[in-house]
């Protein structure tokens, strides 16, 4: 396997479950009148866990001899590594917000998905992500030919797929614990 897809994957990986433990790491925080406050606890840990590989990363550098110059020669990499971590790091933020509101019920203005608001948020994130990588990359290194159907067509297909999977997940389905109990009316009558 190639060097670059098998550290692809573990992206893929890593990733693919971090929404899920995000969420459930946020439900174990107080709730009650602290609920507001879940999603911001959790992400306070997330980045205590950024600055943790960030050291280790810097002790990788120190193993394999760097210089520590970090100005190539087209300028300096800082301040557009700096901008591309804030990047990453709203998008962390507004993920944890974006958990904490789906898992709301509907009737407090949230989502009403409980406990499978992972389900119901990362797909339109993982989704949606790739589309406006590949539309920033296209308008920063503009293509030389037009867009050839079947990535248009690929496009339409991420946009489609996302949508199905964020809607019909299984643990999304009306019926299961992650949903608002059934009204008084709805309700099976005791026998």
């Amino acid at each position: 396997m190639q060097t670059w897809l098998m550290y692809a994957l573990l992206t893929v990986l890593s990733w693919g479950v971090y929404g899920v433990i995000l969420h459930a790491a946020r439900s174990k925080m107080p709730m009650g009148a602290e609920t507001p406050n879940a999603s911001l606890k959790a992400f306070l840990f997330v980045c205590i866990a950024y600055a943790l590989i960030g050291i280790v990363t810097a002790l990788v550098l120190k193993a394999r001899g760097t210089n520590w110059s970090f100005t190539g020669d087209t300028g300096s990499g800082i301040p557009l590594s700096l901008i591309a971590g804030m990047a990453g790091a709203l998008g962390a933020l507004t993920l944890v917000l974006a958990l904490g509101a789906a898992a709301t019920p509907i009737i407090k203005g949230g989502g009403g998905f409980g406990v499978a608001a992972a389900a119901a948020v990362m797909p339109i994130v993982f989704g949606g992500a790739p589309l406006v990588n590949t539309v920033t990359a296209m308008l920063l290194h503009r293509p030389e030919k037009s867009l050839p159907p079947q990535f248009i067509i690929g496009c339409v297909l991420a946009i489609v797929g996302t949508v199905l999977v964020a809607k019909y997940a299984p643990s999304n389905n009306p019926g299961t614990a992650a949903h608002a109990p059934a009204s008084p009316a709805e309700a099976p009558k005791p026998h």
